[in-house]
């Protein structure tokens, strides 16, 4: 978890925010002249709120900041600017607890900005905040039980880097997304044997096959697909099912040849199945 942390961290913050088109709106700046103080729509006044916004986002102010990331939006639409703020006020609102909102502020950049140089970080930072959202998964176990978790966060998580890393290949976000990837299937793939686990051990062998054919079909490559099959494995002995119980251990063998799993099995009662 430590290295998801650092990560968040480097990636997310707010120089890694700015990055992707602070050097265009350096330009832009950069080539316009002063203008009256009091027109509140001139560059000068619009750099005033932004360095306020950034004070305010780097004090833990984010309230504050969203209301003038949103002024500021208005009175510079269609800059390179208003990107930046959009940006910045989605981040604002996921620090601020409102991860819908924050969510629901990039959908609208991409929408509006197809050809944003800041594309591929929205896209990320779709990413990364369901991510941040469902990270608690394991640490919360002990307190809630996988089985009534909803795993929407991580799914929606995957389809951001999976998007980013398919139509942004280059980019610098690009190989983090590629580990969080990995990370979210194997994540994916333990809940869903966790659920298989917590039928059987209550005798719902029909539902804990299932769900370990679920996690088998849907996550071949991760490593619970070892306890899955044994799972189902277990489960059609239960049920009396040899020709699927040998089917499932003929794939185990072959997948997993030197299995703990086939050499030691579980006794039934016993804590095999709480891994947390």
């Amino acid at each position: 978890m430590m290295w998801v942390e650092r990560q968040t961290a480097r990636l997310m913050g707010r120089t890694g925010l700015a990055a992707a088109i602070s050097c265009a709106l350096a330009v832009t700046l950069a080539g316009c002249g002063s203008t009256a103080k009091d027109d509140p729509n001139s560059q000068a006044s619009l750099d005033k709120l932004y360095a306020d916004a950034k004070d305010d986002l780097q004090g833990g102010s984010y309230d504050r900041a969203i209301k003038t990331l949103e002024r500021i939006e208005g009175r510079a639409a269609g800059t390179l600017m208003a990107q930046q703020a959009t940006l910045e006020l989605a981040w604002a609102n996921y620090k601020s607890g409102e991860r819908a909102q924050a969510l629901s502020t990039l959908d609208r950049f991409i929408k509006l900005n197809p050809s944003s140089p800041a594309l591929d970080y929205a896209i990320y930072m779709k990413g990364v905040i369901n991510f941040n959202d469902d990270l608690g998964l394991f640490g919360s176990i002990a307190r809630q039980d996988l089985s009534e978790r909803d795993q929407q966060a991580s799914r929606d998580a995957l389809l951001a880097f999976r998007q980013l890393v398919d139509q942004y290949p280059q980019s610098k976000y690009t190989p983090d997304a590629s580990q969080r990837i990995d990370y979210i299937l194997n994540t994916l793939a333990a809940y869903e044997v966790h659920v298989a686990r917590y039928y059987y051990k209550r005798g719902a062998y029909v539902a804990a096959a299932n769900r370990a054919q679920q996690a088998v079909q849907e996550f071949q490559r991760a490593p619970a697909a070892e306890e899955a099959l044994f799972l189902m494995m277990q489960s059609y002995e239960k049920l009396d099912l040899k020709p699927l119980r040998d089917d499932a251990e003929r794939v185990l063998r072959k997948s997993f040849p030197n299995s703990a799993y086939l050499r030691e099995g579980f006794v039934d009662g016993k804590a095999w199945w709480k891994l947390w």
